[in-house]
């Protein structure tokens, strides 16, 4: 635990790969936001966090590695969980650049301090011993610009917002079922866009074989990812 009076921890979900998350307790039932640090020789912070949350993950992070050496700073789509600090923390790591899809690029690369580092679809970025695959995944959950990174050598997929689960106090890493709760979450809210590709998409991501999901919200999961987003969809579509 990095900040006792937050709550703030950090937990290795796999080789290299760190959750940091925070708990709200005061929202209605708890919730959670989860930032993933994969430290290489070019480390790489998927998700910055709201720019409230940004002096625990800053110090989240120089609990695991110096700040400064912060080379890349990924999120899934342009949304203040996913961004809000990510300026404050580029100017904090003089050499980190934002990576992003095209999409996000174009309609929002202006908002950032520095020019992104773009990935085409498919594309893939070698941070050192790990590897990170972009895939582009429009309007799944939410915006156009949306995309998920798969670090390719431990088979995570940083997920964002696919199986966000309720509360303050999950466990950092879980092979217990999450879809129940997550689809207990998100159906009364239904934030999800409902495009007509939603299962192509995931299809998509099923083929990439993940077997560990680092999600934004709740706890990461351990297993057959493949299995787990095909029944996602199928949820979708019921």
């Amino acid at each position: 635990m990095t900040n006792p009076q937050a709550g703030t921890r950090v937990d290795e979900i796999g080789d290299g790969i760190y959750r940091i998350s925070t708990p709200f307790r005061d929202l209605p039932g708890g919730f959670s936001f989860n930032q993933y640090l994969l430290v290489d020789d070019q480390p790489l912070l998927f998700h910055s966090g709201p720019r409230k949350l940004r002096p625990l993950v800053q110090e989240a992070i120089a609990s695991v590695m110096n700040l400064k050496k912060l080379r890349f700073i990924g999120f899934s789509h342009y949304e203040s969980d996913e961004c809000g600090a990510l300026n404050e923390l580029l100017g904090l790591a003089p050499e980190a650049v934002p990576v992003c899809g095209r999409i996000n690029a174009m309609i929002n690369g202006d908002c950032f301090d520095r020019p992104p580092r773009v990935l085409a679809d498919g594309e893939t970025l070698s941070l050192g011993r790990h590897r990170v695959r972009w895939f582009d995944t429009p309007h799944l959950p939410h915006g156009w610009e949306c995309g998920y990174l798969m670090e390719e050598a431990t088979a995570t997929l940083l997920c964002g917002d696919l199986f966000t689960q309720g509360g303050a106090d999950l466990p950092p890493l879980v092979s217990s079922d999450i879809l129940a709760p997550s689809e207990a979450f998100r159906q009364p809210m239904d934030y999800f866009s409902h495009t007509k590709n939603a299962r192509a998409l995931i299809a998509k991501l099923a083929a990439a074989r993940p077997t560990t999901l680092a999600c934004m919200h709740g706890s990461a999961w351990q297993g057959d990812g493949s299995r787990l987003l095909l029944e996602l969809a199928e949820s979708l579509d019921a």
